[in-house]
């Protein structure tokens, strides 16, 4: 079940990953959905499931009827309210009958942190959101979909954004955008939480599946060091803007010219909201200074120590094992 990253997938095209998966790519490539995104159709016994129909564009509409070939659709399963992920959820519903599954609307699902952030300070966010998004059915954290001989659960991993849900099936699980292979997640306040992305990849490197099927890009086949890889980033990348508040304080685009020196400014936005998540948890966990108040405008600053001589010291992992 490996995807080797010099594969060159054809959208709309059905690819047998394994006995009763095929994955079907969205012709819709960018630089932040790399190739596209992955649409896939489980089948077992007479029941039938797609996680993640898509963007709303017919020739992708076409692809999934096709690859479906007038068998009957069980359930459409999303893994969070992202437009190349959920927005043509109504149009397979109606030409197929299934219901729609997720964990909620876009924001069900936002930690209490963001909720006040969003309500009391000019925060941004909102790339991408299906804010139309309304599910059928709405999935509980651990819920079990029985599914032909076997069963689907459902695992609530906000992180990316507050209603995202990873799908466990047989030996693999599918992780929407919170874990892929050929990029880090975006995680963009207040609809994504860097504390609560820690945990849910904390929560999925603690299962037993053996390979993880990406939103976008190809297959993981060893979970634990893919998500060890992008714990040590967020871990890298905490470091690297304490040393740059080091230096000097600064507001959010002066800090993304300086940690992201030598990247493409045409990046700068995405990685302006990424490192705003950052800084929203060292804030919370009073390392950084926001001022006057925590924003996207805010200018930031390292907190002085205590007179005691040390600054209070939080672990950047929250409980969980990720140490």
């Amino acid at each position: 079940m490996t995807d080797p990253a010099e594969t060159r997938p054809a959208a709309g095209q059905p690819e047998r990953l394994a006995p009763g998966l095929a994955r079907i790519l969205a012709p819709n490539p960018s630089p932040m959905t790399f190739r596209g995104t992955n649409s896939y159709l489980l089948s077992c016994g007479a029941d039938r499931a797609v996680i993640d129909p898509g963007p709303d564009d017919p020739a992708h509409l076409a692809a999934l009827l096709g690859a479906l070939q007038r068998e009957g659709l069980t359930m459409i399963l999303v893994t969070h309210a992202h437009r190349d992920h959920s927005a043509l959820a109504p149009a397979l519903a109606r030409a197929t009958g299934a219901p729609v599954l997720a964990f909620g609307n876009a924001t069900a699902g936002r930690s209490a942190v963001m909720t006040r952030l969003a309500a009391a300070a000019p925060i941004g966010g909102g790339e991408g959101i299906d804010a139309g998004f309304t599910p059928d059915r709405c999935l509980a954290d651990g819920e079990i979909l029985p599914f032909g001989d076997g069963r689907i659960e459902a695992l609530h991993t906000p992180g990316h954004m507050g209603n995202h849900l990873a799908f466990a099936w047989r030996d693999a699980i599918f992780t929407g955008d919170l874990v892929m292979g050929w990029a880090s997640s975006l995680v963009s306040p207040p609809d994504g939480d860097l504390a609560d992305f820690l945990r849910s990849c904390a929560r999925l490197r603690a299962r037993p599946e053996t390979v993880l099927h990406p939103g976008h890009g190809p297959a993981i086949p060893d979970p634990a060091a893919r998500i060890d890889t992008l714990l040590a980033h967020r871990h890298a990348r905490e470091a690297q803007i304490l040393d740059a508040l080091a230096r000097a304080p600064a507001d959010l685009s002066g800090l993304t010219a300086r940690v992201y020196e030598g990247t493409p400014p045409a990046l700068w936005p995405a990685a302006a909201r990424n490192l705003l998540a950052h800084l929203v948890e060292l804030v919370r966990r009073e390392l950084v200074l926001a001022e006057p108040a925590l924003s996207a405008t805010a200018r930031f600053s390292l907190r002085q120590p205590e007179k005691s001589g040390s600054a209070r010291k939080t672990p950047l992992a929250p409980p969980g094992g990720l140490g």
